[in-house]
């Protein structure tokens, strides 16, 4: 690295306090947890994959070694059930599943460098040299297990953590209690231990509340762990304990270190010494909060046990929620992002996803908040701020760049302030407060546009110098914004770059302000973020919940249908919705109450038509927010060429009778 590079470096990471020559010899590996083929892949998913990609593709410009992993945990219990409710075996409905996984990911930009199948015999490899090290360490044994079980959870639960209830505490389903014979970790060995570890890493749980949450656990006592299951075919077997598998958690939270090549003889565990056993790779780990446990207590004590190193750090990150409730397959409350990656492309997706949630909290979903934010920061931001400048410039000269710089202005000052932000936030996985900078910058480069009025001095040729320093200050900010959300928006971030005339950044050390070029080409472009119309698209979500049927398993059972309450109700009041002219606002009476529903019938039904007639409605579905309006349920059509027909009895019957 040249010296002058080299000084521009050390200013940008002064308060980073690593120089970049020292970051770039340190070997960085990211990892999510690997997904659970018995659920869809959903936002919660595409979270956490996404927060990896990011960091993974940040690194990668500081010139770092990076390596990504993501993948699928295929074995247990849980999956076995399902395969057999579909006449499946359980590796062709993880193939199926797997698919799915691989092309949302492909959909979302992810760029993982593998991706591992916990079926693959790499990863059993892996997975048998842990338990036998820890078998080596004395730290197995057979013993009775008995406890409340949760098949989602793949774990017993306590008295004293379900209290009086016997639901899952993440779920929110029935447990069921089972008493089997099973190979146990002496996890209780390891309360010490592990105390001390988080005693002398300080830094190895983030954010902290989240750390101080697994030290009292552990402070509280840790009771030694089952890690086999008996009569379950569907895994991998336990060495010498016939008639056990693997407890799913040891099996699946292996994958870490078996897709590196643990295991394996040299040169197969090339990885595992470049990315893991090296005390100078930063090992990290993105996890949600709901399996904090078993990667910050469970996980470390395997690997104390089998005397291998431990990740660096584990970032947690909050839940999803929709409705005030985590968005999750058992609640019905899944969000799934394909439509807006369809209508909108994979980056506005990936941006509100970072944008939206403050890292480490509970974030909430919905289409308003998507539509607002794209609207706010990406449509009436970023790109009219874009399009502003490069029309001026095409119109001022000729379609190419301007001919002059300019090295000394507020805006340079500003610039430099937003990327000092930036790279502080990015390495604290701050990745709202990150983009907030960015789009301060943009905000700042309209106001200084705003002040300076460059299209009052196109026409005036003694003002061409001061028109050239204005809009080259006012592209050059909009390249650093771009060169900035690589990590984020990997295709908006190349097309604004094209589009202001500047090269993709070799490394971080691009951004200190200058790098645009002066008289350039400067292509014409389209328009970067169209504006959503909220009013219509929230119109046009509300009439397709009418019409579009919720994908389902092919087959359910009859004890399922019953979960649904299917009501006679009478509609009392009927009244348009302000604004829309598909959705109808409709009191119900259901004989013991009154609700609101929202439909999307405006167009079939007159107002008048509809008082007094009767409809059938799902009365135990979750409230939704409408054009404003809480929906409290939803009346039954069917679909004739997209044309809603409402259900109804054929004959008088009270409100409130089941359908059934």
């Amino acid at each position: 690295m040249g010296l002058v590079a080299q000084a521009r470096s050390v200013v940008a990471y002064a308060s980073r306090g690593r120089p970049p020559w020292l970051l770039a010899m340190r070997p960085y590996y990211v990892t999510t947890p690997i997904y659970y083929v018995n659920a869809k892949p959903h936002i919660g998913h595409s979270y956490t994959t996404v927060i990896c990609d990011v960091l993974a593709r940040f690194h990668r410009l500081e010139g770092r070694p990076v390596h990504f992993l993501t993948g699928t945990d295929e074995h247990g219990q849980k999956i076995e059930r399902a395969a057999a409710e579909r006449g499946l075996a359980p590796i062709e409905l993880a193939d199926q599943v797997v698919a799915e996984f691989r092309s949302l990911w492909e959909r979302l930009a992810i760029s993982p460098d593998d991706f591992i199948r916990t079926t693959e015999p790499r990863h059993r490899v892996g997975v048998e040299a842990i338990v036998r090290r820890i078998a080596a360490a004395d730290d197995l044994y057979v013993g009775l297990h008995e406890g409340w079980y949760c098949t989602s959870c793949e774990l017993f639960y306590t008295e004293k953590e379900l209290g009086e209830t016997r639901e899952c505490p993440i779920h929110a389903s029935e447990l069921e209690w089972r008493s089997e014979e099973n190979v146990f970790f002496r996890l209780s060995k390891y309360q010490q231990p592990l105390l001390d570890w988080y005693e002398s890493h300080p830094g190895f749980v983030k954010p902290e509340s989240r750390f101080n949450e697994v030290k009292r656990f552990v402070e509280g006592g840790l009771r030694d762990l089952s890690v086999s299951r008996a009569g379950l075919e569907w895994g991998i077997p336990f060495p010498d304990h016939e008639g056990q598998t693997i407890y799913v958690w040891l099996d699946a939270l292996t994958n870490y270190i078996s897709a590196l090549g643990f295991g394996h003889e040299p040169p197969g565990d090339e990885l595992w010494h470049r990315f893991w056993a090296n005390d100078e790779a930063d090992v990290i780990q993105v996890i949600g909060k709901d399996i904090l446990r078993f990667h910050t207590v469970y996980w470390p004590a395997f690997l104390l046990s089998a005397g291998l190193p431990l990740p660096t750090t584990l970032w947690v990150h909050g839940w999803w929620l929709k409705d005030e409730q985590k968005v999750s397959k058992s609640r019905g409350n899944v969000v799934r992002l394909d439509g807006l990656i369809e209508q909108f492309g994979a980056d506005p997706v990936r941006y509100f996803l970072l944008r939206d949630m403050v890292f480490g909290q509970d974030g909430t979903f919905s289409d308003e908040a998507f539509i607002e934010r794209y609207n706010s920061d990406l449509a009436n931001g970023l790109g009219n701020t874009v399009s502003r400048l490069v029309t001026l410039s095409r119109r001022a000269f000729g379609g190419r760049t301007p001919p002059g710089d300019c090295d000394d202005n507020p805006l340079m000052r500003q610039a430099a302030e937003a990327v000092e932000k930036y790279l502080q936030a990015m390495d604290a996985c701050q990745f709202e407060r990150a983009l907030r900078a960015l789009s301060g910058l943009v905000g700042e480069t309209n106001q200084y546009l705003v002040e300076r009025e460059p299209w009052k001095l196109i026409q005036q040729e003694e003002k061409r110098d001061s028109l050239s320093r204005i809009l080259w200050n006012g592209l050059e900010a909009m390249r650093l914004v771009a060169s900035a959300l690589l990590p984020v928006m990997p295709g908006v971030g190349a097309a604004v770059l094209a589009a202001v005339g500047a090269e993709r950044p070799e490394s971080w050390d691009d951004l200190a302000w200058g790098g645009l070029g002066v008289d350039r080409e400067l292509p014409e472009s389209a328009a970067l973020f169209p504006r959503i119309d909220k009013e219509k698209y929230l119109e046009s979500i509300a009439a397709s919940e009418t019409d579009v049927e919720e994908e389902k398993d092919p087959m359910i059972s009859i004890d399922k249908f019953f979960e649904v309450e299917l009501k006679v109700a009478t509609v009392v009041e009927a009244e348009p919705v302000p604004k829309s002219e598909k959705l109808l606002q409709l009191t119900v009476d259901l004989g013991d109450e009154q609700r609101t529903v929202v439909a999307g019938i405006a167009k079939q039904y007159e107002v008048a038509d509809l008082v007094g007639r009767q409809v059938v409605v799902v009365a135990n579905l979750q409230p939704a927010t409408l054009m404003g309006i809480e929906s409290q349920g939803m009346v039954l059509a069917a679909s004739d060429e997209g044309k809603p027909v409402l259900l109804h009895p054929d004959s008088q019957v009270p409100d409130g009778t089941r359908v059934r």
